[in-house]
This record gives C-alpha cells, structure tokens and sequence, in this order.
C-alpha cells in the first residue's frame, strides 16, 4: 500500500486504526486533509463499501479536495462515498424522508436573504417596532434556538426564555418564532438551520429511519470536530450508535466559532461518549517555521482549557515575528503596504503570497487605502457572493418557483418583475384572499377568478400560466435548457440586455454567467441527476469559500481572522493587535470567551509559512472620536525569544522585578458553563503588565498653545506624540513646517497649523 509510505508514525497509525471509536487531535498545519482521505482510502481498500462510508465537512471545498484525493488512491469507487457538508448531506436524506415530517421532496431551501425577508414581512403584520424587533436580531435568536434544539412551542413553553424575552422588552419573539416556523411550513420550504434541525426530528421521532441510516452508515468521520454544534453532534451521535465505528478529527486550538454556536465541550469531551476511545495525536506541523510554531504554542499554553499537545516544527527556524507600532490606522496600513512592496520587491515573491488578517471587517478601509495609493491589487474575501446578487437571486425565484410554487418568498420577489401590472395592492389582495378562503397562494393566482375582482385575475392569471409552462418544461429538459427558457420567457434577460449602463451590462453578464455554470453542470459526467432542481440544491448549500471564481490570481488577500481559517499564506500581516480590539472589548467578560479570542489568534498566527508581522496603532477612531489605543495582551504573551521588536525608538526600561513580556498571570476562576439564553455576568477580565509602549497620556488640563512664535530649541508636548524638542523650522507662514524630535518616538515633521503643541518652556 504505497499511500502509507509517506506518512510518518502518527498519521500512519490514525489511518490504520479503523475500527472502534477514534478521535484525531490534528494541530495546525499537521496534515489533516491527508490523514483523513488517506484512512478513507484505507477503508475502501480492505473492503469497506463506499456505499456505507459517511465523510461530514463543513465545506463544499474541503469535500470536493478530499474526493479528488481519495479517487487518486482508489479510483471512481470514491464517487459512491457520503461524503459532504452537514447540511448537503442531510438536505439529501431530508429529500428522500421529508414525507415522515409533512414535507415535500421538492422543499426550497432558505437562505439568510429569504429568512429575514420573510420575518420582516412577520414584524409589520403584527404591527411591532422593526427598531425593537430588529429582523437580524430576531432571525439569530431563532437560529440559535433551532440549533439547540428548541422548538417554537418549547421555546413559548421556557419559563427562563420568556423571562429573559419580556426584560428586554421582547415578549413577542415566541410567537414571531411560531409564526415563522408555520409560513415556513406552509411554503415548503426550510432555512439552514432547519436541515440539521428537521434532521433531529425525523432521527428522534421516526426510528425505523434512524435505523435505516445506523445500518447503512457503518462507518462516520467528521472533520472540524471541535465546530459541531449541539444539533450535529447528536446526530453524529445517534447515526453512529450501533456500529461505533466513528473518527472524528479536530484541533480544540483551532474552535473559533462559538458565536454560531459551536461547542467546543464537543471535543474535550468526546472520551466521555466513548470510554474505549483511542485518541492519536498530529503534532508535526509541515507548513510553518519553527520560530512561528514555537510562538504559537507560547499563546496557546495560556489557555487552561484544553487538549494538550506538543506541536513542533523540523521545518528552517525562519525569522523572528516582527512587531511593528504605528501612530494611527492610517500610518500602520501605510507600513503594511510598504512591506509588501519591499519584501515582494527583495524576495521575489507574488501579491498572492501576502495576506492581511484583522479582528472586525471594518479594519479593511485603512488597508485598502493604503494598497490602492501604492497600486498593489488586492482582493477583500467574504465580500457579495456571486449567487447573492440581486438578478441571480431574481432569475433563480423563478426556477425556484417552478419547483415550488407555494414558496412565498421567491412569489414575491418575482411576481411582478419584469414589471406586468401586478403592484403591491394586488400582492396584498392574493395574500388576503388565500387566507381568507384558506387557499394556498398558488390556487389564488392559478385560478384568480375564483377568489379575485376582474382586474386583479386578468395581471394574475398569465403569470400563474407562465410559471406552469415552465413545470412542464422542466420534466423532460436538462437544467441548461431549462433554466435558457425561463431566462428568456421570464423577461429577466430582455430587461437587463435593454439597461445599457455599466452596471445593466455587469447584470446581464452575470446572468451569463449563471448560464454558464448552468450548462457545465449539464454535462458533468460525476453525477446520474442533471435537472435543475438539483443544481439548485447545489447552490442554495454553498458556504462561503465556495465561490472564489479565479484562486489564482495575484491579489493581497484580505480578511477577518474568522474566514482565514484552513489557508495558509508565505507571508502574514496581523494589524489591529490593540486591547479591546484583539481581544474584543465584548470578549472580556470570562475567561471562556478570552479562551476563544486566544484560539482566534492562534488560528491567525498558524496561517503564516515563512514571516509574520504583527502590528498596532496607538490611537485609533472609533465613532468619530481619535482614542489612544493600547497594545493586545496577546503580544506580551508570545515567548519573547521568537519576537523582535520594530520601534522607531527605545522601549520603556524594564522596572526591576518585572517579567519583560509580563508573564505574571492573574488567576481566574473557572465559570460555570452558560446556558445560550443566558447572558454571563460582566466580569471584565484584566490585562497582566506589559512593557511594549504605550500612548501618550497628556498633560492634565492639557491646551494647545499659540505656536506664531515657536522657536528651535523650545520644549514641546503633542497630545498624542508626547513630549519633544523643536531642532528645525522651516517655511513661511501660515505653512510653517516644525521637525521636532521626540523622548518616544524620535523625529516627526509637523505643520504648525495643525500640530496642536503645547510649549512646555520658553
């Protein structure tokens, strides 16, 4: 078996195990992705149907590389694998078995944009305050009720919710959640969190298909483990009951999602689950420096809740983490962008070596303004996806439509686009009439003489016949024509092509574009089922890193921490590394949402291969006001052998008896876990001592002085820059150019107009 030859001790002996439960502990850059197709491989070569192997990924592209890996070894064998995201797989049993729930085969699938359109359409019904009901508010409250399993009567019937409901002034979300489920129902349709949550529902009150599933899956692995909610691991849970031949693979170092309700316990506990667990553990990591692993794992031991690991590297030590100190945004995006440039320029390297990581989406202005005045292209991820643009979402309600007709929501958006005659009164009339006669929307507008005025059936009636040639045609068309046709005969196309503006072009192309992909998919040889509805499944369950249409071109990438996760890039940039910024100021409450801030820039650091920079600025705005900023914990916490310190002037001088990169902890006690509903008390957990500079703090009662008659050799003070020595003058006034040399800081060249001095003596 030459696929094994290449493993070394620990992988080997994690593809080899393949019975019994098996927990993979993988750390950064140890390769996972090989350990895990490998063992699939392995599975299928000692005679494991492929037919009874179920791989779970949380995304498409992780999926789509560990098949094309597992074909190398195996052959098309690996076509017959389970193998996807959680919510493609369970979409695909919830086709099969949505029957035993009251469900149609053919449901639509909500996104985000289809979810709060329809709880806004919800709030103004019941005529409530859109400000105190805010639809993102309200759509995450029932996200993450579904996700722990409540449902709308539980959460109505949960003394402790409605408590907390009606203290914040909220007592109706129960019934905006019941409202929601029951439109939801009535449509035929389910949003995300309702694949995995109507997953739980048929595996727990149908056990003849939880039993069909337990037989037909005898083998279970799971990537990411440590990212399961609670609704996915006790599906995982229940699927592998009988057989327990389950490997889940995960780094408890690496669980960044909390805030989408990921259970870090999931992991640290599995043992629990299974006491005959065998746990193997990926400590070599393959992608970093030394000086860069060994920095990680300095953060990480500040971490108490974990499980322990001795990651190493054998790759080059590699340079230090360079540290740099700006004094604004702006000054350190332009630092960042010039490093690119000379480090491209020296090491002969592309843009798309270099990435640029920040806490909060909002740190990318400074960034981008400093790339754009130097000319270096860059490319921000996480911005619209392609399938979120208004005229694909319009063209696909129509193919929705078509093989849904109760979907309210695709009904809406589309019924009178291209403009027919049918304005929001008659919306309103069609809504009212179906339940007044307890009709769906469908029988309304198919047979509108029955239950509409004269005027209102005759816009009506063509739109019903048009969305019904298209269920005909769909029977016995491929999806490319299918989906030609509807573009066509909708009108959608003949609207763009006629807006000649750059931005009708950009549409029309777009739709083009769909087409396109439309028609690739048609002639696809991978798969036995080409219509329409099923690419449509495809696409209503793309995650976020699935739609990069050109990986290779050479861009700067661009992106939160959050979305960084599973990349790795030659050379990294962490800017914004300021206390209350990284961590985040609403992350200070616990020890356990530190924790995870910590795991955050343990995945940010392990992004890096061969350089990494940190950086920060000691004053930042926010919300219109300049505040002086202090630098991250995180920085005093990195083992200061691998650090090399980049100011433009000496540091404070160590005070005696203090730790250079204050490694004093300050004890904390463990809080007790928190339910999701409730909110742990504000305990803000503080910062240990550090020597890295920080802003100047001015003088009390600090004003700036008239400055007509500064002279060199005077001493200064600048309200962020501190105190300083004028050595040069130059100019005419009013443009007069003072360069002062500062205690802190060193030289700075200043326009007296705008300078803001203080003159501390004459």
């Amino acid at each position: 078996m030459d696929y094994l030859q290449g493993l070394n001790p620990s992988q080997r002996a994690a593809v080899e195990q393949t019975d019994g439960p098996v927990m993979i502990v993988a750390g950064a850059g140890s390769g996972k992705t090989r350990v895990i197709t490998y063992r699939v491989a392995h599975l299928i070569q000692k005679g494991i149907d492929p037919f009874n192997i179920l791989v779970l990924t949380f995304t498409n592209k992780a999926a789509k590389e560990m098949r094309e890996r597992i074909m190398k070894v195996v052959g098309n064998e690996a076509k017959n694998i389970w193998m996807g995201t959680f919510h493609s797989v369970f979409a695909k049993i919830l086709r099969v078995e949505a029957h035993h729930i009251g469900y149609p085969a053919n449901f639509t699938i909500y996104d985000t944009d289809d979810s709060k359109s329809l709880i806004r359409s919800i709030l103004k019904e019941m005529q409530l305050d859109d400000k105190l009901y805010n639809a993102n508010f309200v759509y995450n409250r029932i996200s993450a009720a579904k996700n722990n399993l409540i449902s709308a009567a539980e959460y109505q019937k949960n003394a402790q919710i409605q408590a907390e409901d009606q203290s914040g002034g909220r007592g109706n979300l129960g019934q905006i959640y019941q409202t929601y489920s029951q439109r939801c129902y009535k449509a035929g349709a389910m949003d995300f969190d309702d694949l995995l949550f109507k997953t739980n529902v048929l595996l727990n009150q149908h056990p003849e298909v939880l039993y069909k599933y337990q037989t037909k899956f005898k083998y279970l692995m799971v990537d990411e483990y440590q990212d399961t909610n609670f609704s996915q691991y006790l599906i995982v849970k229940r699927l592998a009951a009988i057989n327990e031949n389950i490997c889940v693979v995960g780094d408890d170092a690496q669980s960044i999602y909390a805030f989408r309700g990921a259970n870090i316990q999931n992991i640290l506990n599995f043992e629990k689950d299974y006491p005959d667990l065998k746990v193997f553990k990926l400590e070599q990591n393959y992608r970093s420096t030394q000086n860069i692993v060994n920095a990680a794992n300095s953060i990480i031991s500040n971490n108490k809740n974990q499980l322990k690991k001795n990651v190493f590297s054998e790759n080059e030590t590699g340079d230090k983490i360079k540290v740099v100190r700006a004094f604004s945004d702006n000054e350190e995006g332009k630092m960042v962008a010039e490093n690119i440039l000379q480090d491209r320029s020296l090491q002969s390297l592309r843009f798309k070596d270099f990435a640029i990581l920040y806490r909060t989406n909002a740190q990318s202005r400074a960034m981008e303004e400093a790339l754009r005045k130097l000319n270096i292209p860059y490319k921000i991820y996480g911005g619209t996806s392609f399938y979120q643009r208004k005229e694909i979402k319009d063209l696909i309600a129509y193919f929705r439509l078509t093989f849904n007709p109760n979907d309210e929501e695709a009904l809406k958006r589309v019924i009178n686009y291209p403009r027919r005659g049918i304005g929001d009164t008659s919306v309103e009339r069609i809504f009212i009439a179906a339940d007044q006669h307890q009709k769906s929307i469908w029988e309304v507008i198919t047979t509108p003489q029955q239950y509409l005025d004269g005027r209102t059936a005759a816009v009506v009636y063509p739109f019903g016949s048009l969305i019904q040639s298209f269920q005909v045609l769909a029977k016995n068309n491929s999806a490319y024509d299918t989906a030609l046709h509807i573009a066509q005969h909708s009108g959608i196309l003949k609207d763009l092509y006629e807006d000649k503006s750059v931005e009708g072009l950009n549409r029309y192309e777009n739709i083009q574009e769909l087409l396109n992909g439309i028609k690739e998919f048609s002639e696809r040889e991978d798969i036995a089922e080409k219509g329409l509805d099923v690419f449509m499944q495809d696409i209503a369950l793309l995650t976020n890193d699935d739609n990069d249409k050109n990986p290779n071109a050479d861009t700067v990438s661009l992106m939160t921490i959050h979305s960084s996760k599973g990349l790795e890039f030659p050379q990294v940039f962490i800017v914004g590394l300021e206390e209350n910024l990284f961590p985040s100021q609403l992350a200070l409450n616990s020890r356990t949402e530190l924790e995870e801030e910590r795991r955050l820039f343990y995945v940010a650091i392990t992004r890096a291969e061969k350089k990494l920079t940190l950086s920060y600025a000691t004053s930042r705005y926010r919300w219109g006001t300049l505040n002086n900023c202090e630098p991250s914990r995180f920085i005093d916490e990195i083992d200061p052998r691998y650090l090399a310190l980049d100011f433009s002037a000496p540091t404070a001088s160590k005070s005696s008896g203090d730790d250079v990169f204050g490694k004093a902890r300050t004890a904390w006690s463990q809080p007790q876990s928190q339910d999701i509903f409730t909110k742990p008390k504000p305990k803000v957990v503080p910062k240990t001592t550090s020597i890295l500079p920080k802003a100047h703090q001015p003088s009390a009662g600090f004003a700036p002085s008239d400055t007509s008659n500064l002279q060199v050799g005077m001493e200064v003070e600048h309200e962020r820059f501190g105190f300083g020595k004028v050595i040069n003058l130059e100019g005419n006034k009013p443009d007069i150019k003072a360069t002062i040399f500062f205690k802190e800081l060193g030289q700075k060249q200043l326009l007296l107009k705008f300078a803001k001095l203080r003159i501390v003596n004459n």
